[in-house]
Order: C-alpha cells, then sequence, then structure tokens
C-alpha cells in the first residue's frame, strides 16, 4: 500500500480505539494483581442497569444449604456472589447472613457452604474458609495455603471435611481444627502437557513467568496507554496550534509538546512492537472462536516457567464430591471428571460424562433419583454414571460427550431444590421466576476485580455479544493499528535513505 494509506489505517484506527485501548490496558492491569485489589468495590448503581441483580441472576443464587438452626427451627441457606442468606422451606423472607466476612464483594462470592456431622456450618470463598458462629458469626479457618492460591469447592463426607484450591486438596477430620493439604497423584493418563488455551492465558497475563512475567505485560499495557496518549496529543495539538496563530498568539509551547509527543510515539512503537504485538495477539485468541480451538489442544509445558509445575493439579482443579452410590472420590477438573478410591489413589479418568463449559462447572450435586446434575455456562445436565449417560435436565434429550461451548442455550448459574415446591435451575443472564428476589439485593457492590473483567471483555459495552464479537474485531483492529504504525515508521526511515 502506499504510504498515505498505511498513515490513514494508522491515524483513524488509532483515534477510533484510543477510549478502548486505555480501557483494555487499565483493566488488564488490576486483573493481574487481584489480591491487591480485592477490598475495593463498585456500586452498580453507576453500571449500567443490566448490571443489577434481577431474578437471582448474575450467580446470586448459586446454590441452597437446608440445615436446622440452634432453635431447632428447619431453615435455608441461600448462596452465591453476593454472600449468604437465611430463609425458610417456603422463601417467605430473607435475613443477612454474612455476619463476620469482610465487607469486599469479592469476600463475598461463596463458592460452597455446608453442613458436618456435628452440627457445624461452613462456607467457602476463593480467599478463605469460613466457621460459623452462633455468638461471633463467621470466623475465618486458616489453610496451609501457598500464598495466593484461590480456593474453588468444599463438600463433607462422614466426619471429612475436603476443602480444594485450584492446585491442592486439604482435608480435616472432626473437630476441623487443622487442615492437612494434599497434592494429588498424578492421573493414569497424565503426559505432562497442558492446555494450549491456559499457556495463551498466562502468556497473555505474564504468568508464565511469574511475577516478574506479570510486571513486564503490567509495564507493555503501560506503553500502550502511552502510545494512545501521545497519538491523541499529536492529532490535536497541530489543531490548537492552528486556531493559537489566527489568534495572533504564541503556540511554542503546544509545538514543543507535538514534537514531543511525535518523539515517544516512534520511539514506544519502535522499541515495544514485538510485546504490544504479543499482548494484542494473545488477548484476541482468548475469545471465540480462537478460544475453542486453543482449549481442545494440547501441548508442552514451556521448561522453566510457572506451567512447568512438579504437581501434575496444578491450576486444574474445580470441584470435588464422593459418589456414595460408587463409594469413590469425584473431581471435576480443567482436564475433565476423574475418580478415585481415596486422596492417596490414583485417579481415573471418566468417560461418557457430561458436557462442560471451559469456564467449569456451577452446579455439582445429587437429584432425587440419585443421579448426578451438572451444570455449567453450557447448560444444565444429568449424569447417570451407572449407565454412562447424560442427558439435558430441561429437554431429556442425549447430550453430546465432548467439552461443552463456552456458552450453551442456557448458561447455568445456580440450582435448588430446597425451596418451594419443585426443584429449580438459575440462568447466568435470565435468573430465575421460581422464587423471588428481595429488592434491597439488586444493588449489592461489585468488586473492582470483577468490574475490571466486565471492561476487559468488552461486555460493560455491549453485553454478552462481546464475548463473541467486540475482543475478536477489537483485537484485530489493534494488531492492524500496531502493524501499519510499524509500516509507516519503516517507510519513513526508507525516504530519509533515499534522500
Amino acid at each position: 500500500m502506499k504510504r498515505i494509506t498505511w498513515k490513514k489505517h494508522h491515524k483513524w484506527l488509532g483515534i477510533a480505539l484510543s477510549l478502548f485501548l486505555l480501557m483494555f490496558c487499565l483493566s488488564g492491569i488490576v486483573l493481574n494483581h487481584r489480591w491487591l485489589v480485592r477490598d475495593v468495590d463498585i456500586s452498580r448503581k453507576w453500571l449500567p442497569v443490566r448490571y443489577e441483580y434481577t431474578k437471582w441472576n448474575g450467580g446470586l443464587l448459586r446454590g441452597t444449604l437446608p440445615y436446622t438452626d440452634e432453635d431447632s427451627v428447619r431453615r435455608v441457606l441461600v448462596y452465591g456472589t453476593g454472600g449468604i442468606w437465611r430463609t425458610d422451606t417456603s422463601a417467605s423472607a430473607f435475613a443477612d447472613f454474612n455476619d463476620g466476612l469482610s465487607d469486599g464483594a469479592d469476600y463475598r462470592q461463596i463458592r460452597a457452604v455446608a453442613q458436618t456431622a456435628d452440627g457445624s456450618l461452613y462456607a467457602l470463598s476463593p480467599f478463605g474458609l469460613y466457621r460459623y458462629g452462633i455468638h461471633t458469626g463467621w470466623q475465618q479457618i486458616p489453610l496451609p495455603t501457598d500464598g495466593d492460591e484461590m480456593l474453588t469447592d468444599m463438600t463433607c463426607k462422614g466426619d471429612t471435611l475436603a476443602v480444594l484450591g485450584r492446585s491442592y486438596l486439604y482435608i480435616s477430620m472432626s473437630p476441623h481444627t487443622q487442615f492437612r493439604k494434599i497434592q494429588l497423584q498424578a492421573p493414569s493418563d497424565y503426559d505432562g502437557k497442558v492446555s494450549l488455551f491456559r499457556t495463551v492465558w498466562v502468556l497473555h497475563t505474564g504468568e508464565l513467568f511469574g511475577m516478574p512475567g506479570k510486571l513486564v505485560m503490567d509495564a507493555v499495557a503501560v506503553v500502550l496507554v502511552l502510545l494512545s496518549l501521545t497519538g491523541i496529543l499529536y492529532w490535536l495539538l497541530p489543531k490548537y496550534m492552528r486556531r493559537r496563530h489566527k489568534q495572533g498568539k504564541s503556540a511554542d509551547k503546544a509545538a514543543r509538546w507535538t514534537r514531543l509527543s511525535l518523539l515517544w510515539h516512534d520511539k514506544l512503537g519502535r522499541t515495544t512492537l514485538v510485546l504490544t504485538l504479543l499482548i494484542a495477539v494473545t488477548g484476541w485468541c482468548l475469545r471465540p472462536p480462537v478460544l475453542i480451538a486453543l482449549a481442545l489442544t494440547d501441548t508442552p509445558a514451556l521448561p522453566g516457567s510457572t506451567l512447568d509445575s512438579p504437581n501434575p493439579w496444578n491450576d486444574k482443579l474445580r470441584m470435588v464430591r464422593y459418589d456414595t452410590a460408587c463409594g469413590d472420590w469425584l473431581l471435576s477438573t480443567s482436564e475433565g471428571f476423574y475418580s478415585l478410591k481415596s486422596f492417596e489413589a490414583i485417579p481415573e479418568r471418566l468417560t461418557h460424562t457430561p458436557p462442560v463449559s471451559v469456564m467449569g462447572l456451577n452446579v455439582w450435586q445429587r437429584e432425587v433419583q440419585g443421579h448426578w446434575l451438572c451444570g455449567s455456562f453450557s447448560g444444565l445436565f444429568v449424569w447417570n454414571r451407572a449407565q454412562g449417560t447424560a442427558t439435558d435436565w430441561f429437554t431429556g434429550e442425549q447430550a453430546e460427550d465432548k467439552s461443552g461451548p463456552p456458552f450453551g442455550k442456557k448458561a447455568i448459574s445456580g440450582f435448588s431444590a430446597d425451596l418451594g415446591k419443585e426443584p429449580f435451575a438459575v440462568e447466568y443472564y435470565n435468573g430465575t421466576n421460581a422464587l423471588p428476589q428481595p429488592e434491597s439485593l439488586a444493588a449489592l457492590p461489585m468488586s473492582l476485580w470483577n468490574f475490571a473483567l466486565e471492561v476487559h471483555s468488552g461486555r460493560i459495552y455491549i453485553g454478552i455479544a462481546a464475548t463473541y464479537v467486540f475482543v475478536f474485531i477489537a483485537g484485530i483492529a489493534i494488531v492492524w493499528c500496531l502493524w501499519s504504525g510499524w509500516k509507516l515508521r519503516k517507510k519513513n526511515r526508507n525516504k530519509q535513505v533515499h534522500n
């Protein structure tokens, strides 16, 4: 293409993308450091109305737990992304049950609630395990985790309380005052490979090389912010200078800023092109349709990286259950379903399992006939282990024995069989009509990290459609903008050489 064409592409793409690029970069830095911002919340009143909780959507109702309180009254705990509430079996009224939990919205994203054989109540958030005391409320119980490991699930079997992190298992026997950390054995089909999706993900964030890698990617994000700002200045300042000249006033200061903007825009763009292209291309790959291909492909772990771990379950564990009918433990992982007779045994991969979204299960519990209910953003399925079948809970149709899409016809975020006359599922976007939601819960705060995720994914602008089109289109546009800037600079250098 001619130089003037490259210039137009770079200029107008840069102007159109500048705001989105700024938001991509700032939100990306926040996403890279969740532990640092977990105390910061955003009011939903400042967000588009679709971000208000309605009909228990958005994961507000993930699950329920029936229990008998200290007065021998039958109660039901409702838990999810906004905390825990107590009600009765008819859901006539809801009382706040979060006393003792930290105020931050991130701390109240409850993954599981369980009652042990001695009647004690436990709640699990990604950041901690809590035990409920009648007079003290929820109190955190220390776990022997490795610093920043996120917790994912919890279940009980007899007097055993099992807490699952993304990489390790933590078990405790009654009275559950001390937990033992367990690194599960490598599964029988383990080959040392990791998902290509996971590899690209941690390459995009920099986590592939630990905290130094994250800081490098943060620096690249800052570079992109500076490229956007200097580009906008270089576009706006000449207009300001012409206006000053028409008024007969000096524009020397603006002229200096114009030269500086061009100088830094050029130097930063040239010296960081490989890294800026890397962050743009890898980010583009993390959304459909490329995401699906990456999720289905395994690759050897890069030696020396965080993926090259001696733990075969590093960042792969998602949920744990005990199957009383088969007498074994079940694991839901990013690699599929596994069974093991004890936590010291070798996990065996299960076949003929229900579809699960790449984002993992949200629902995993027994239904009335003894089969497993497995719900994710791919849908809700009834899994009959004995017969090796999985059927759609809504239609009764046979499910395909393969990984589910990121989003199915129904994105399931919760389920309950403890409220009302009939069991009901809760959809992430549409919620449920089976249970009235108190109006007071509509505007519960959103964590800054979750807000940054909505911005980074583009959903803050156009909703769910962003999952499929926004990042895909924006990613291509950003790559082309960066490349056109390089081509423009290259043509400038060639022109200088010929002169």
